[in-house]
């Protein structure tokens, strides 16, 4: 498998079809290169690879986010961390202890971003019940 290949099976895994066919729609010729370069290197090179698990890729995504203020980002991967696994009590550590190490700021924003994304997850579970 080619490392576009698996990137785009792990990057489908991670952030949902829905996503990924949504991102892919919205290439232009201009995205295009950027949307295969994340793919196969980001999703494939290092998401891909086996040496940490799915969980600690997205709790340092996470925590790398924050320390970036990248607020439309974070929202994504505060998703793909649900699906990785982690609670949203494992959320809110993650962006508890990045508030050490990245500042207060950008954690209280980050947990801002954090709660409209799990509210909007928990609103969508309610309504599958």
């Amino acid at each position: 498998m080619s490392e576009l290949e698996l990137g785009m099976r792990v990057r489908r895994e991670v952030l949902g079809d829905d996503h990924v066919d949504r991102a892919i729609a919205r290439t232009t010729p201009l995205t295009a290169p950027f949307q295969e370069f994340i793919t196969g290197y980001a999703w494939g090179s290092v998401w891909g690879r086996d040496g940490l698990d799915r969980r600690t890729r997205s709790c340092i995504t996470l925590a790398v986010l924050t320390a970036l203020r990248a607020e439309e980002e974070l929202a994504m991967h505060v998703r793909a961390a649900r699906r990785n696994g982690l609670s949203p009590d494992e959320i809110g550590e993650v962006l508890l202890h990045t508030a050490v190490y990245a500042g207060v700021p950008a954690a209280n924003s980050a947990l801002a971003v954090a709660q409209r994304v799990l509210d909007s997850l928990d609103s969508l579970d309610e309504g599958d019940g």
